[in-house]
């Protein structure tokens, strides 16, 4: 079993050599880096050119960027819009659209295989006209990543978009059959639960967000400091025929909840789990 970490841990940091080295540090050598411009600014050359330095020296391939979810450097918090590619006003589609290729673009320095997308925002309605605004984004978005070796993934998230019976029927309606999922976890349990979702989506799992939460808030804890049934889902995802790394997205609660050495040892306690 493959063990990951996103730098969503790290979100509010920076990112060089200081954070890669502590997960290096710690045995984690599958790393998926989470493009917010506060932490990777995808903007400055010079900060790409770092990172991407950092693991040629240390002969380690990106295994997946998480797209912005924010153009600025605090999340939205000045008044800026989030991105979406599902957006109905075609010149706000566009500039998410935009924004997402420059984190893409990143791959022409620092390459890596995956780029992890979100379909809408939380807790956004369904519409059939917000199907056919993603895809026009999303072909777009596919032809620009293929040229950089870059694969697309949709995420399950809690909005009407993309669950996961949802983001099969968007796969299905847009013909885009080679179309495949990062799973969350965490977002499956706050909505129809994780072995129903996974059951639904797991043919086409190629990557993970591992994370847990009381089906309350999308806290991104350690799991087992959660309400999952970690022993069941470890079954389910070891039964799927496709193989996928165990990638956990968590958030920063303080060196005692989530400090690298806890995160390691909840890692060997999952995969030790029958």
């Amino acid at each position: 079993m493959e063990l990951a970490l996103s730098t969503h841990l790290f979100v509010s940091e920076r990112l060089g050599s200081h954070v890669l080295d502590q997960i290096l540090a710690a045995g984690i050598r599958h790393i998926e880096i989470f493009a917010a411009r506060q932490h990777l600014d995808y903007h400055d050359a010079n900060q790409v050119r770092d990172v991407a330095q950092w693991f040629e020296d240390h002969k380690m391939r990106l295994h997946s960027l998480h797209a912005p979810l924010y153009a600025d450097f605090d999340w939205g918090r000045s008044g800026s819009l989030p991105l979406s590619v599902a957006y109905l006003e075609r010149r706000h589609r566009i500039d998410s659209m935009d924004e997402i290729k420059r984190a893409i673009a990143v791959a022409e320095v620092l390459p890596f295989q995956y780029l992890v997308l979100h379909m809408g925002l939380p807790n956004e309605e369904y519409e059939l006209e917000k199907f056919d605004a993603a895809l026009t984004s999303i072909e777009h978005l596919k032809i620009f990543a293929k040229a950089r070796g870059v694969q697309l993934l949709l995420e399950n998230t809690p909005n009407e978009l993309s669950t996961p019976e949802r983001l099969l029927e968007f796969i299905h309606y847009s013909r885009l059959d080679d179309l495949k999922i990062c799973f969350d976890t965490g977002h499956a349990h706050m909505t129809c639960g994780v072995q129903e979702a996974f059951e639904v989506l797991k043919d086409r799992v190629v990557s993970t967000h591992v994370h847990d939460n009381r089906r309350e808030k999308d806290d991104h804890l350690l799991p087992f400091d959660g309400e999952i049934d970690w022993a069941q889902t470890m079954r389910d995802f070891r039964a799927a025929d496709g193989k996928f790394p165990i990638l956990f997205e968590l958030r920063d609660h303080g060196p005692n909840a989530t400090g690298l050495p806890r995160v390691v040892e909840v890692m060997a306690r999952l995969e030790n789990l029958k």
